[in-house]
Parts: C-alpha cells; structure tokens; sequence
C-alpha cells in the first residue's frame, strides 16, 4: 500500500520551527492539566490545535480506561490527526500522563495561520496524514460495529467508515474473540453500532455516523458558496483542490463516501507516477486531504434532491431531510453508479451476499468460497484478480464473446493466465438462490445452464448516470449523461446548457470512463468556473453599491 507523506516516527521527531511556535502562541493560550485529567475526551470536536510545552499526554482507551499505546506525546509535540481540518471528532480520548501545560489554539485561527504559512501547514498534515494512516491499519478507534456479517445495514456503516478511512473495529455476531463476546452481550447478541464505552448508537445508519462524527457539515441557510461540487469521485476532488487553491469558497457533497466508483477499485496500475499501482480509495483520499488542506468542505452522506435557479443567476440545492444551499456555480461530478440486474430477489439479497464494490470490507466474506463477478470491464476485471487472494475460485461472468473492447490489455490477459479465476464468455446470470442470504447462482451459458454454490456475487455491469435531480433544467441524452460543449452551444467543453452549471468526469456524455481524464477534467474546468464566479461577485458588489 502507498504511503502518504514521510514516516509518522521520523516526522515526530522534528519538532516545529520556532518563528512557527511562536506564530501559534499568538493566536492560542496557555492551558494546565492535571495527571489523569482528560485533555479530550471521544467524540469531542477537533476545535483546538493543542501544543505540548511540558509534560505527556496519552491516548485511552475508552473501555478499559488504561493506556492504549506505549508512546505518548511530549514537549513540541502537539495532538490531531487528519480529522481536524474538516472539523471532526476524536475517536480516541486523549489524557495528560503527568502534569501538562499546553498552548491551545482555536481551530480556525489555526487553519488560517497554515494557510499563510505554507511550511508550518506541509508538517502539521503530513503528520496528521501519518497517524490517521496508522490509526486505520491498526484499527485503533473508539468505534465498534458488531454484526456486520449478518446485517446489511452495520455492512453499509463498516463500508462508510471504510470508504472514508475512518479507524473502526469490527467483530462477527459468531466470532469467540473476547472483546467480540463482551460487546454481543452487551447489545443482547444483535447487530450494532458502538461509539465509546458501551453506547450503542440508536438507529445505525451512515448518515447516523455521519452526525456522530461530525462529517455531515451543518448548513447555514442564509450561507451562499461560490461552488458547490456533487460528487466526491475522482473528477470531483480534483475540482475541490483547485476550487480551493484559487480561494474559492467550495463545498463537495457526497452522498455515499470520498472515491465514487474508482473509491471502490483495490488496485489502479496505470495511474501515471504510481508504477505498483494504488488503490482507489488511497488515490482520492490524497486528493481529500490537499482539498481540505485549501479550505475546501465536504459534507456526507448527503444527497442532492433538487435544484432551483435563483433570479440573481445563482442555484440553492435542496438536500435529503430539506436543507438548501446557496451556490454562485454549480460543478455535477456524480458520475455513474453500476446498473441492477433483472433478476428476481435482486434486491432481497443486497448486502447479504450480493455487492457493488470489492473492497477489504467485502473480500472478507469471500474467504473459502466460490465468487460470482459480473461484468467485462476495467472494475470487474480489477475486482476479479483482488477477490482470488481471499476466495476459493472467481467466476468472471461476461456477456459478449470477448474482453478486448471492454477491458484493459493487461488486465485481460492477468485473468486468462491465472488458474484461479474462470472467464465464462457469452453467459449471464439467471437465478440467485437463498433465502436470508445468497448461497447459489444459476448461469445461463452456450452449453446451458450451470448452477455454482456461492456466498458471494458482485455486480459490475453498465454505467447509470446520476442525474435525476438535473432532468428540469440542463439537456440530458437519450441516455441520461450531460450534454456538454458544443452538443450544447457553449464555449467550454464543461459547460451544460444552463449557464453556472459544469460537468465533469463520467456523468458528462463523451468523456473517456477512466480514473486519469476524470481528475483531468475537475482540474481544468476550475478557471471557467472561477470566470462565472467572479461575474456574479462583481454583479453583486454593483447591486450593494447602487
């Protein structure tokens, strides 16, 4: 796996510069702890930037309420991780060792003082790039899910924290670990999600996490942003880092988790300057955390449901759970979700034994068992050679007489070499079997039908665009993809129909499905919007002045 950054134990030995100390204790104060008083407790906003002049701080953990890692924190270090410059909550509690004095400094000073301070904002994110890497390998977190190998919905939350590399454990109903007992008896053998010392959260859900955490960003009704981006895939993150480095005020909205479609692939190999390849997640994350390091702000899991044109030449999108917000330009980044098969009790088995996407979170459920991947290109092809590490035997399902108009060379020629998958040419499924969970597909190949015992079926076929909420006011082809350019008379190959309103990556009809021209894409169309921008903001000073 790709690193991000120097090493977190070389970085915390190079302590901050002194004009940069004393830059902060400018902005901050000084505070005391005692031994043993909490410095932050779980689930508490990341709103200060705490400075070690003396003493120790630990991490806790939260159910024992001893140590949880041998080191600690001393003079010139300071606490955080990544969460901090998107305004989320600690998952870890934080306790002063030995009597400790602190300089503390609120959040947004300390933002804007890295945004002035280029050299002090490159340490403080590589180190909280670093612990936040190291959190989520090791699965160090107050966060606790149980039963997400029987309950769809706690699969839906393990994969939001997944997605997003949000540190979590997560313990089997059946498991004989004895953290794993303690926590099914303490949620009565049920699937559950637990945030900090024994509090189940009510009603598990995404979006329920989402607020827990802090992630689902508050929205001012009277709050107008230069640009709100739809969708956090690859061509949407690039436009958030370059939105925010012109200083544009830019909010990503993302109604499932940071990556899209490309967010679910486990290893991309011909993404220039990565020769062992990268995994999806890891490639937009980095994206992520230059966006946020510029100002830019995500909201998540939430969904755009309308869009309304105001008489100012501005949009106000209205939300899931009806919060609208106030944009001078609109960026649609939604890209395409994987069509459905029609095939009965499709939806019955979702989560339970038929995925989307093939991740760590997934594979886990494919160990010693048969795998069912449908579909011919680059994704299937990437999920087909990750799942044969784990699985018994992959079933590559393909409906054509072939790959090569439909999948990557090389990809194509790894799956016809390797003993561990079967390619299954002109064939499609015709049965899923199961009740409560998936146990068995039925092939329909060229010699008939063939039925394969199987927990595990992954769907990869097609490409949906999302663009139900924009049929009223930009021109769709027959296919639902946006028109662009010159389909639509307009100057830039990004614009839509509607002045203020851009499309970038797959969602945009015409644009190459690859992970390179969608972050390509969101890069490029950033100084036309940014032209727009500053046209309505200079037509809005004339108003105020007149």
């Amino acid at each position: 796996m790709e690193t991000f950054g120097d090493d977190l134990e070389t970085m915390r030995r190079v302590p901050l510069a002194e004009d940069h100390v004393a830059a902060i204790c400018e902005i901050g104060h000084e505070c005391s702890y005692a031994q043993g008083e909490m410095v932050a407790e779980l689930g508490a906003p990341m709103d200060r930037f705490v400075y070690v002049i003396e003493g120790e701080i630990e991490v806790v953990d939260p159910y024992s309420g001893e140590r949880l890692l041998p080191s600690s924190l001393g003079p010139t270090q300071f606490m955080g991780e990544i969460a901090f410059l998107n305004g989320g909550n600690h998952t870890l509690p934080m306790r002063a060792a030995k009597a400790t004095r602190t300089i503390e400094a609120p959040r947004e000073a300390m933002l804007d003082l890295m945004a002035r301070v280029p050299e002090l904002s490159d340490h403080i994110i590589t180190v909280f790039s670093a612990r936040r890497r190291r959190q989520f390998e090791e699965n160090r977190s107050g966060i606790k899910l149980v039963g997400a190998d029987r309950d769809p919905v706690i699969q839906q939350c393990e994969r939001f924290l997944s997605r997003n590399r949000i540190p979590f454990q997560s313990y089997d109903l059946d498991s004989s670990d004895e953290e794993a007992s303690r926590l099914c008896n303490l949620v009565e053998h049920s699937p559950a999600v637990i945030l900090g010392k024994d509090q189940p959260l009510e009603a598990p859900s995404p979006r329920a996490l989402a607020q827990a955490l802090n992630l689902d960003l508050a929205i001012g009704a009277d709050e107008t942003v230069d640009l709100l981006i739809v969708g956090a895939g690859p061509a949407g993150v690039a436009a958030a880092v370059y939105a925010g480095a012109e200083g544009m005020s830019a909010l990503v909205v993302e109604d499932t988790a940071i990556g899209g479609q490309a967010g679910t692939s486990s290893r991309i190999e011909n993404y220039m300057g990565f020769p062992t390849g990268i995994s999806g997640s890891d490639l937009i994350y980095r994206g992520q955390i230059q966006a946020l390091k510029f100002g830019t702000r995500f909201a998540m899991p939430r969904r755009v449901e309308a869009l309304q044109e105001e008489a100012d030449g501005s949009y106000c999108a209205t939300l899931d759970h009806g919060e609208r917000l106030c944009a001078r330009a609109v960026l649609v980044a939604t890209g395409v979700q994987y069509r459905r098969l029609p095939i009965a009790r499709l939806k019955r088995l979702e989560g339970a034994g038929v995925f989307y996407a093939a991740t760590e979170m997934e594979a886990r459920f494919c160990r010693e068992t048969e795998v069912v991947v449908v579909g011919g290109g680059n994704s299937a092809g990437q999920a087909a050679m990750y799942l044969s590490r784990s699985a018994k035997h992959v079933h590559v399902v393909v409906r054509g007489s072939s790959l090569a108009e439909s999948m990557s060379d090389y990809l194509t020629r790894r799956l016809e070499a390797d003993p561990q998958v079967t390619l299954h040419y002109g064939t499609q499924v015709a049965e899923l079997h199961g009740e409560e969970r998936l146990d068995a597909v039925t092939l329909e190949t060229p010699d008939g039908p063939e039925r394969i015992e199987t927990r595990a079926l992954f769907i990869m076929i097609g490409a949906a665009p999302n663009t139900e909420w924009l049929a009223e006011h930009i021109e769709l082809d027959d296919r639902g993809f946006v028109l662009t350019g010159d389909k639509v008379d307009r100057d830039s190959p990004y614009e839509t129909s509607k002045a203020g309103i851009f499309a970038v990556g797959d969602v945009r009809a015409g644009s190459v499905k690859r992970v390179a021209s969608a972050v390509g894409e969101g890069s490029v169309v950033v100084s036309r919007i940014w032209a727009h921008v500053d046209q309505l903001r200079r037509a809005e000073a004339i108003g105020a002045a007149a």
